[in-house]
């Protein structure tokens, strides 16, 4: 099918001519997602809303600014781009505990024994439930003092004087070793 044919037959919302489409740029048109998003399902999931946008949207492709495939290209570019700005994609990442984290890693490299020698979970005990639960959240989780302060509805100047305390009680323990 040549590219006017595809462009007319989108246009008239023609189910064949919506199915080609499918079939012949699916798999670029994911490539170009996955380039940015790395998870599979959510890949998909941004995939699956590019192409109903470039269905819905064929109207606002003009043809005199470039071919139908940069098109789609640049939409399925965008959605991949507005994802990893999105609060949902960055907190799928901010989920993992600090079991997680600290012992995460020796399944990947065998350094449990040095983990453990370093006492990372035991010093956190000595922080009180309020330090320890912020230092978790910025330096296991991946949070920053802002998104902690909106999330758990604690006012910044609370969080910061939190991890100020905490790393004042930590490095008073790390003297201590």
């Amino acid at each position: 099918m040549e590219e006017e044919q595809l462009i007319a037959g989108l246009r008239a919302q023609d189910r064949k001519t919506v199915e080609y489409l499918y079939d012949k740029y699916s798999r670029a048109l994911f490539a170009v997602i996955s380039r940015i998003i790395t998870d599979h399902d959510i890949a998909e999931e941004v995939f699956h809303d590019a192409f109903i946008k470039i269905t819905r949207k064929i109207d606002g492709y003009d043809e005199t600014k470039g071919r139908l495939y940069t098109w789609m290209a640049n939409i399925c570019r965008n959605a991949a781009i507005d994802k990893t700005r999105s609060k949902e994609f960055s907190k799928s990442s901010k989920t993992n505990t600090i079991d997680d984290y600290v012992y995460g890693i020796e399944s990947e490299s065998g350094t449990l024994e040095l983990v453990d020698g370093i006492g990372v979970k035991e010093l956190l005990t000595a922080l009180n439930e309020e330090q320890r639960f912020v230092i978790e959240c910025i330096y296991f989780k991946g949070y920053t003092h802002s998104e902690v302060s909106e999330e758990y509805d604690i006012p910044l100047g609370t969080v910061k004087s939190r991890i100020r305390a905490a790393v004042n009680v930590l490095k008073k323990n790390l003297e201590k070793i």
